[in-house]
């Protein structure tokens, strides 16, 4: 006799760390904004990409899959060998830890979403490879990534403080 599944309809565990992945991101973005003021209109707009990922995560969309794991690699790419506020943001966390003190708040925001986004790498994978045949099209993952960097570019074209 086979086993039920006694797991509720529709939950899966790596729909929950996507949620949380885009959760803490939209968390730094939020952090952020109230940080440096001439961020709001970008990081307001950007936030909606994250909104899709879990109304489309919750759907078990490969779109959204994509969509998040493409941004997130993106993102992160950027604050790492281009910015590097990833690794100045690591470097405040640590001195918050030794002395107690923040000094350099903006990057600690940084080094927050690099953490959503490493959990939203993960879990949109993971979740990406449970799908079934018919929503396994890769060409599903890739559009929803080509639209979510095609939207994060057009935002930071148009909306990054001079």
């Amino acid at each position: 006799m086979p086993v039920k599944d006694a797991r509720p309809d529709g939950f899966r565990p790596a729909q929950v760390w996507i949620y949380i992945g885009a959760a803490l991101f939209l968390l730094a973005l939020l952090l952020s904004a109230i940080l440096v003021p001439d961020l709001r209109i970008l990081h307001s707009l950007q936030a909606l990409i994250y909104v899709a990922v879990i109304v489309l995560a919750r759907q078990n969309s490969a779109w959204g899959y994509g969509a998040g794991f493409s941004i997130a690699i993106l993102w992160n790419a950027m604050g790492l060998f281009i910015t590097h506020l990833i690794q100045a943001g690591a470097i405040a966390f640590w001195l918050l830890l030794r002395t107690g003190h923040a000094e350099q708040l903006v990057p600690m925001t940084v080094t927050l979403g690099a953490i959503g986004h490493l959990v939203l790498i993960v879990a949109t994978i993971l979740a990406s490879s449970r799908l079934d045949a018919e929503n396994r099209k890769w060409w599903k993952f890739a559009g929803g990534g080509a639209l979510s960097v095609s939207y994060f570019a057009l935002l930071v074209a148009f909306f990054k403080p001079h």
